[in-house]
């Protein structure tokens, strides 16, 4: 799974930066709710509208809600635009085309034949990502087959499956077993009884472990996933194909109703929703899809307590605070850094080289205690647990630092900056030392300007063709280089071979 710093920067410019001057496309939340969106494989779309230089263009369209990249899914459609019946009925055919090949009733049929099964027919088949049956085994010879798939390993399908690994969609970065096993301590000291698992397919699975196993647990679980592949693992009270961008459920009513009998059990009390989205995401639209499961879950309380909150973990990097305070402003962030298995650089760790990915919640911080034993600390002035280097500043009356360094406080911006900033006399504001004093680099980076993007520019082929030449110099160098060194060697060779038969003849002369 290929990932980089690079990518890290940009989503924190994403997270972070200010939307004056801005240049992207954002969501359009305020759409006519009577016109219903156009659907697309995944559920109905959103409405987009281009931004350049925070100024909206004219014609908005609409594009699927969980894919950024057209190369997933291609479904494009000008906002005005009129399809005939003809289209119309093509795109219902490929939406159709595009659903998985088995009925949720139908993967809970096999699952059920596949437990009975004996452990040496109970198989796996890796290239099609697939419980077998024995009827399946001929079609599937020539795959990678993994054999005797045990009753803990079905219980575990986040290690039998592999990750899907779009970074934009459903980018799977399971989380660590340290991170997984604090989550599920916490849930149960906090005195919870119910998590709604919405993306997390590795906290489910720990909840339901403990639940099943000799120490048993009394908190319960629901997995909420895009992933339909976790259907064949599960009952239909345990699992709904979902996707978080646009609130939708796959397999419809029956699959909406397991949802809201679960967040409206004993009224409400003893649940809560953690989630997990793809980093990648537009905050906008999952801000919307969780408010619809917060009025989901308020529907089965009184008018008493319709000023309770539906206590939430939302798990995302620390950089788009100011967004998700933005649409809940009941959130704080907590310094635990969660961590996971299958990526780089979103590791445990100090400074630099620590996860970015943080706890936001609408739990009081003082309820929540952090280990100390992985270096977190009560502040008692704060009144909550930070990470060891996250010191007290007097001025900001705070424990200001996000990222677990030391942060330093800056008397003209009034406010405490990461260590590597300085203050600006230009700007007025704190940014790195190399930092761009013209504003946000938007625009173009082929000639610089910000009316269009590189793929639009008009120099594109020129630019095209001086990278080209020169990167046929820098073959050619390279070439001549491998030559010269394959030559010398080869000089070198034939020489020691003539001094060999040289001694060679004059030994046979001295010997005759």
């Amino acid at each position: 799974m290929a990932t980089s710093r690079d990518r890290l920067g940009t989503l924190e410019a994403e997270g972070s930066s200010g939307r004056q001057g801005y240049s992207g496309v954002e969501v359009v939340l305020s759409s006519d709710p009577a016109t219903p969106a156009p659907l697309c494989p995944h559920g109905p779309t959103l409405l987009f509208v281009k931004v350049n230089q925070g100024k909206e263009e004219t014609r908005r369209f609409y594009a699927c809600s969980a894919c950024r990249d057209r190369k997933d899914c291609n479904f494009f459609l000008w906002e005005d635009e009129k399809l005939s019946g003809a289209r119309l009925a093509a795109r219902e055919a490929h939406n159709r085309s595009c659903q998985p090949p088995l009925s949720r009733s139908q993967c809970v049929e096999r699952y059920l034949k596949f437990i009975e099964l004996p452990l040496s027919q109970r198989k796996f088949c890796q290239s099609c990502q697939q419980l077998l049956l024995p009827d399946d085994e001929e079609k599937h010879h020539e795959h990678q087959v993994v054999g005797d798939v045990s009753i803990t390993q079905l219980k575990r399908p986040s290690k039998l499956l592999y990750p899907l690994e779009n970074k934009k969609t459903n980018a799977q970065y399971l989380f660590a077993d340290r991170s997984c096993l604090f989550l599920v301590d916490l849930l149960s000291n906090l005195g919870f009884r119910r998590v709604l698992c919405v993306g997390t397919p590795r906290l489910h699975e720990l909840i339901r472990l403990k639940e099943s196993g000799d120490t048993k647990s009394n908190i319960r679980s629901l997995l909420l996933d895009i992933d339909f592949r976790y259907s064949q693992f599960y009952m239909e009270d345990s699992f709904c194909h979902y996707n978080m961008f646009n609130h939708h459920f796959f397999d419809g009513k029956a699959a909406l109703e397991v949802c809201k009998t679960f967040l409206q059990e004993d009224k409400g009390e003893g649940v809560i929703m953690v989630t997990d989205p793809p980093f990648g995401g537009l905050v906008e639209p999952l801000a919307v899809t969780f408010k619809k499961l917060i009025a989901m879950w308020k529907e089965g309380h009184s008018q008493d307590n319709s000023q309770k909150e539906l206590p939430i973990f939302w798990i995302f990097p620390y950089f788009f605070e100011s967004r998700i305070c933005q649409f809940f402003p009941s959130f704080c962030m907590l310094d635990y850094q969660v961590d996971y298995d299958n990526h780089a650089l979103y590791k445990h760790g100090k400074g630099r080289k620590q996860s970015p990915v943080r706890i936001f919640t609408n739990i009081p911080p003082n309820k929540i205690i952090l280990p100390i034993e992985e270096g977190y600390r009560f502040c008692p002035l704060c009144q909550r647990y930070v990470s060891l280097e996250n010191q007290h500043c007097e001025h900001c009356n705070s424990c200001t630092s996000k990222d677990g360094r030391k942060w330093n406080h800056c008397f003209l911006c009034k406010k405490c900056v990461k260590p590597s900033w300085i203050h600006c006399s230009i700007c007025n504001h704190c940014a790195l030392p190399d930092h761009s004093c013209k504003g946000p680099k938007d625009g173009c980076f082929i000639c610089g300007e910000l009316d269009h993007k590189r793929s639009a520019c008009p120099n594109i082929s020129t630019s095209k063709k001086v990278n080209k030449a020169v990167r046929k110099q820098k073959q050619r160098k390279s070439n001549k280089m491998k030559m010269e060194t394959t030559k010398g060697q080869s000089m070198n060779h034939t020489s020691a071979t003539r001094k060999k038969k040289r001694r060679e003849r004059t030994h046979q002369y001295l010997c005759s």
